[in-house]
């Protein structure tokens, strides 16, 4: 792309010559001092990835997969403007995956989780299609939380997923969890929890039950009736599908019109709640989720005879923080809690994570379908242990300070805009802003590029529950 051109009042034309991107003189060295006679062979390519980009595991096959991504005419190496193009490439991502390296031999409870909200939407809170898509897009990422809103269809005979209340379009449970099945372990062979926001009649649930089964056999983790004491490991839990909800009340057709998942004050009546459950459904759950009655220092309230998992809006939570932040990390020493987008986030934006993480939150449910600062610190988040959970350390850990962050230029714009996307008389001009986001011993560090431009960037990110 060269040259474009710009019309100025219906009549004229302005034409612009794109400068070629060139490699930086810092790049230039840093090929010369791993290439011979202007081509980096497979083996100066191999020396760099482990040297440079402290790919310790790279292999051979590795640089060549590398030289055969990049289009040119040497067969054997790159040359310069072949590596330039390498280091822009989705193929160079900013940060290296570590892999898994916490320990994962703690209780579920210890554990920070990638969770995602209302899953299965393509796009915003009440009017987009509702389709396995994002729930498989999900887990590519290494999300380990799906939800689902199940409600009977339009002839009360079968199950659909849709957000309930609103204009989205249905889709068939049986169709989301049959990709859960096929890509829950694509990125990590740690648990996928589904958690399951239940609008259903006693038998619809047995049929649920039936579906759940069938579905994922083995791989279900049914604890059966008893109530745990404490929650399994993630390690114990390995490629297993646990299923997580608060037993309902009855199905009352009528009062099912809440834009909510749910009713920041609906509470449960203790076992008299249960009674409703089909048999086979309530031995499916394997983290159950309550709300007793009696607010905020019921909800909290620390049973050491049992763990369970809480439910909260993000509006909620920002309250309770104010007046409970004391109670609230005592509770999640423990059990799980779980904060939600408030439901007037119909263009499916986030809140900041961090104030979730601040007070134990395990489970900071995200729009995944979204975009934004909020969805890149909670990507950036389990970037740190391979994508799925990240470590609560009882012990003091080294604390990483120092990050360093090189832009050398911005680049790639018109592939993802029009070029009058953003002036429709001229090329536009471009600006980078690197933030850091730090509480107490963790800190994150990303590149706010709100442009689209791609960076070549080197950082390192240490994340650690409080």
């Amino acid at each position: 792309m060269s040259k474009q051109t710009y019309r100025v009042c219906f009549c004229f034309q302005r034409r612009f010559r794109l400068a070629v991107s060139e490699a930086p003189e810092d790049i230039k060295k840093l090929f010369e001092q791993y290439s011979e006679n202007g081509i980096m062979t497979i083996d100066g390519l191999q020396r760099f990835l482990v040297e440079v980009q402290k790919e310790d595991k790279a292999t051979r096959e590795d640089a060549q997969k590398i030289i055969d991504s990049v289009k040119h005419f040497h067969r054997k190496g790159v040359n310069l403007e072949a590596f330039f193009k390498y280091l822009f490439g989705d193929i160079n991502p900013p940060l290296a995956s570590l892999g898994v390296h916490h320990d994962m031999s703690a209780p579920l409870s210890h554990y920070f989780i990638y969770t995602g909200h209302n899953s299965y939407l393509t796009g915003n809170q009440l009017s987009s299609e509702c389709s396995d898509v994002p729930i498989i897009n999900a887990l590519k990422r290494g999300v380990r939380v799906i939800e689902l809103d199940i409600w009977p269809n339009s002839t009360k005979d079968d199950v659909d997923v849709l957000h309930g209340g609103t204009l989205t379009t249905p889709v068939e449970l049986i169709k989301c969890l049959r990709s859960i099945k096929e890509y829950a372990f694509v990125a990590s062979e740690y648990p996928v929890v589904i958690t399951l926001e239940d609008h259903l009649t006693p038998n619809l649930q047995a049929k649920v039950a039936e579906m759940v089964t069938q579905t994922f056999g083995e791989i279900l983790f049914s604890p059966g009736p008893e109530c745990f004491k404490e929650f399994p490991c993630p390690e114990s839990l390995k490629r297993r599908i646990i299923i997580s909800t608060k037993p309902p009340k009855e199905y009352l057709e009528a009062k099912e019109n809440d834009l909510d998942e749910e009713d920041e004050e609906d509470t449960d009546d203790g076992d008299k709640s249960q009674h409703s459950l089909a048999p086979e459904y309530k031995h499916l759950i394997g983290i159950l989720a309550r709300k007793p009655k009696g607010g905020l220092d019921a909800w909290l309230r620390v049973d050491p005879d049992k763990v369970t998992r809480l439910s909260m809006s993000e509006q909620k939570f920002e309250k309770a923080v104010v007046t409970h932040g004391k109670q609230i990390v005592r509770f999640t020493r423990r059990n799980v809690l779980r904060v939600y987008p408030k439901s007037t986030r119909f263009d499916s934006s986030n809140y900041n994570p961090l104030i979730g993480w601040m007070h134990g939150v395990q489970m900071v449910a995200f729009n995944m379908q979204g975009y934004g600062r909020s969805l890149w610190l909670m990507h950036g988040m389990f970037k740190a242990n391979g994508d799925v959970e990240v470590f609560d350390p009882k012990i003091k850990l080294p604390v990483k300070t120092t990050l360093k962050v090189t832009v050398y230029m911005g680049e790639g714009w018109y592939y993802d805009f029009h070029h009058t996307h953003f002036d429709a008389y001229s090329p536009p001009d471009f600006y980078s802003r690197v933030s850091r986001y730090t509480v107490i011993q963790a800190s994150f560090i990303f590149l706010d590029s709100p442009y689209g431009t791609r960076f070549n960037v080197t950082m390192e990110i240490f994340t650690r529950k409080i």
